[in-house]
C-alpha cells in the first residue's frame, strides 16, 4: 500500500494529469467498483434459493440476485477485481465453484433474494453515493403481539396471496381459503426456519413483505399490467413487456411478441348463445396454436382448453354471460412453467367484462385464406386419401400409404381410428372406428365381373378436404388385369388425383367394383388418364382377414349421375394422417 501511495505522490508532483491518477484508481485502487464472482443461473427461484443455500454452507459472501426474463444467479462478492480474480482462479483450481464461473459487474444484477432481507446496494461503492442513514434505518423487530396486530390488518385478499405464495415457496400443501388455521401457521412456520427466521407461525411485517416480494420476482421484467381493450370489452393484466395488440381478427384480438420470449395472447370476444360457445370450442381445437393434447373440459356456461404441445402451451379459458362469449389464450414456451403458471393465474384473477363484444367487421377481410380461422392457421394433417365404409359398426377400406406412420387416423377429420389390418402386397388398408359409428351407406361389392369399355365412376377426395365433399370422376374400364398381368387389379381409363386414392370404383348401377390405388409406378411415367384398382376378389379377402363380412350384389342397375352421385357421397370418406 505505502508503494502504491508513493508512486501516486510522483505522478502527481511529477506534472500528471488529475485524470491520469484517476485512471489508475478506477482499475487498481480503493475507488473501483467492486465485482462478484457468478457460479451459476436458474431458471427459477426455488431452484437458485436451494443452490444458494448450498453453496453457502461451504463458501463466504454468497448472494443471490435476479437477472431478468426469469434468470436467477448466484454470485460471491462483492470483491475487488483483483481479489475476485484470485478467487475465481482458486476456487476453479479446487473444484469448489463450476470451470464456467466468471467475473460479473454489479449492472448485470436485479433485486437481491438471498440472504433474506439482504439488498444488493446495501454496501455503498464508489459509483454510488451513500444512502441516506434515515432511508437505511433497518424496521424495528415487531413482538409477537405487534406482529398479530400487522396480521390483523391483512384483507381477506392479502391472506388468500399469503397462502398462494407459501404454496408456491413449497411449504403449503392446503386450501386456499384465506384462513390462517393450523395448516397455515405451520406452513409459516417452515418458511420461517428455511429463511433464517424465529419458527413462531405468525408473519412480521417484514417477513410478509420478503414472502411476497419472493413470490412475485418471478414477474420481474414481464411489465404485468392491466390493460383495457374497448374494442373486445375486456380488461385484463397483460405481460406488456412481452406482449402488444398487433390487430383484430373477430372474435380474436390478438397481441404478438415484441421481445425475445415468444408469449402470445388471444382475447376472444363475441356475442352468442351455448350453441354458438359450443362452435368456438371445437373450432379452438383446429386451430396449429392448440396442440391435441392436453386437459379439455367443458361446462354449461364456458369451457377450459389446455393444448400441450413439444414446445408451446396453450391455455384457452372461455365463459358465457347473458349473450357474450369472452376469454383468452395465453400461449408460453414448454419449460417456463413458474412464470406461465403465475401470469396465466393474474390473467384469470384480473379477467374483468367492459360493455360490448368484439364487431364481427374489424379487421383486414383481405387477409382471409381458406386455411385460416380469424386470422389463425388451421392445423393440417400430414397426409389425406379417400376411403369408404364397408360394416355397419363404421370400418373403412382406405390405400395403406393413407395410415403408415401416422401420430393418429381420422375418418373425416372428426372420429378417430385405428388400424385393424394392413395388406402390403395390395396396398390397402382396414380401419376400425374408436366409437362405432352410423355409415349412410356401405359399400355393396359387385360379383359380376365387368365387362371391357363399360362405364365406371370414382369416387373421392380429389383435393383432400378443401371441398368439404368427394368429387366423382366418370371413366372405363379398360383391363380386366394389371400392365404386368396382375389378375388382382383392373386397369381403368379414368384421370384420377392423388387425394382419390383408396375411393370406391363403382358401376352404373352404384355397386362397387373395386377400389382405387395409389397411383405408383417405379421409374415409369404414365398418361394422365390411366389408373388402376384393385379388384373385390382381393378385397374382400382382406376385409374377411379383418374380421369384416362384406355384401355382395350380383344385380345390374343404370342410374343418373346424380343418382349416382349421392349414393357415393354417403360412402365415401376422407382419411387423414396426422404427425
Amino acid at each position: 500500500m505505502l508503494r502504491i501511495l508513493l508512486i501516486l505522490i510522483c505522478i502527481v508532483s511529477s506534472g500528471a494529469t488529475t485524470g491520469r491518477a484517476q485512471d489508475i484508481l478506477g482499475r487498481d485502487g480503493a475507488g473501483a467498483p467492486p465485482v462478484w464472482v457468478q457460479i451459476e443461473a436458474k431458471p427459477s427461484l426455488l431452484e437458485a434459493r436451494d443452490a444458494a443455500r448450498r453453496y453457502a454452507a461451504a463458501l463466504p459472501s454468497v448472494g443471490g440476485f435476479t437477472l431478468g426474463n426469469g434468470w436467477y444467479a448466484i454470485a460471491l462478492g462483492p470483491y475487488p477485481r483483483d481479489e475476485a480474480e484470485r478467487l475465481l482462479r482458486d476456487y476453479r483450481l479446487a473444484g469448489r465453484i463450476p470451470r464456467d464461473s466468471y467475473i460479473a459487474r454489479r449492472s448485470a444484477y436485479q433485486r437481491q433474494f438471498w440472504p433474506v432481507g439482504a439488498s444488493l446496494d446495501d454496501r455503498p461503492t464508489p459509483d454510488t453515493p451513500a444512502p441516506d442513514a434515515a432511508a437505511e434505518r433497518p424496521r424495528p423487530v415487531e413482538t409477537m403481539r405487534e406482529a398479530r396486530a400487522s396480521e390483523a390488518r391483512l384483507t381477506r385478499d392479502d391472506r388468500f396471496e399469503v397462502q398462494e405464495a407459501l404454496t408456491w415457496a413449497g411449504v403449503y400443501e392446503g386450501a386456499i381459503d384465506a384462513a390462517f388455521g393450523r395448516g397455515t401457521r405451520a406452513a409459516m412456520a417452515r418458511w420461517q426456519q428455511d429463511n433464517g427466521f424465529e419458527a413462531t407461525g405468525v408473519l412480521t411485517t417484514r417477513q410478509h413483505d420478503e414472502l411476497m416480494r419472493d413470490y412475485n420476482a418471478i414477474l420481474d421484467g414481464l411489465g404485468l399490467e392491466r390493460v383495457a381493450d374497448r374494442a373486445t370489452g375486456i380488461a385484463l393484466k397483460l405481460p406488456t413487456a412481452a406482449v402488444d395488440f398487433a390487430r383484430y381478427a373477430p372474435p380474436f384480438a390478438h397481441f404478438d411478441p415484441v421481445g425475445d420470449l415468444d408469449v402470445r395472447v388471444l382475447l376472444i370476444s363475441q356475442s352468442g348463445d351455448r350453441t354458438t360457445l359450443n362452435g368456438l370450442y371445437d373450432v379452438m381445437q383446429t386451430l396449429e396454436i392448440v396442440p391435441e393434447t392436453g386437459p379439455r373440459s367443458r361446462e354449461r356456461d364456458g369451457f377450459t382448453l389446455v393444448g400441450e404441445g413439444a414446445l408451446e402451451i396453450a391455455h384457452t379459458r372461455v365463459w358465457l354471460r347473458d349473450g357474450e362469449i369472452k376469454g383468452f389464450t395465453l400461449i408460453w414456451p414448454v419449460g417456463d412453467e413458474e412464470r406461465r403458471n403465475r401470469v396465466l393465474q393474474e390473467m384469470q384473477e384480473s379477467f374483468d367484462w367492459l360493455p360490448g363484444t368484439l364487431d364481427p367487421a374489424e379487421g383486414d377481410a383481405s387477409a382471409q385464406r381458406i386455411d385460416l380461422v380469424a386470422g389463425l392457421e388451421v392445423r393440417k394433417p400430414r397426409l389425406t386419401r379417400s376411403g369408404f365404409y364397408v360394416d355397419d359398426r363404421g370400418a373403412v377400406l382406405t390405400t395403406a400409404d393413407a395410415v403408415r406412420n401416422c401420430g393418429r387416423i381420422t375418418i373425416d377429420e372428426v372420429h378417430e381410428a385405428e388400424i385393424a389390418l394392413i395388406d402390403e402386397a395390395l396396398g390397402v388398408a382396414v380401419l376400425r372406428p374408436e366409437n362405432r359409428l352410423a355409415p349412410a351407406r356401405v359399400a355393396m361389392f359387385q360379383e359380376r365381373t365387368p365387362r371391357l369399355k363399360s362405364d365406371v365412376a370414382v369416387a373421392g377426395y380429389s383435393y383432400g378436404g378443401v371441398l368439404g365433399a368427394p368429387s366423382v370422376t366418370f371413366g372405363q374400364v379398360s383391363d380386366l388385369e394389371g400392365l404386368n398381368g396382375e389378375p388382382f387389379m383392373k386397369r381403368l381409363t379414368l384421370a384420377a388425383l392423388e387425394g382419390d386414392a383408396g375411393g370406391p370404383v363403382l358401376d352404373p348401377g352404384g355397386s362397387v367394383l373395386g377400389m382405387l390405388l395409389a397411383h405408383r409406378m417405379e421409374n415409369r411415367s404414365l398418361p394422365e388418364d390411366v389408373s388402376f384398382a384393385a379388384t373385390n376378389g382381393a378385397l374382400q379377402d382382406v376385409l374377411s382377414r379383418g374380421g369384416i363380412m362384406s355384401r355382395q350384389t350380383s344385380e345390374d342397375g343404370m342410374m343418373s349421375a346424380e343418382a349416382l352421385t349421392d349414393r357415393a357421397n354417403a360412402m365415401t370418406v376422407l382419411v387423414s394422417c396426422w404427425d
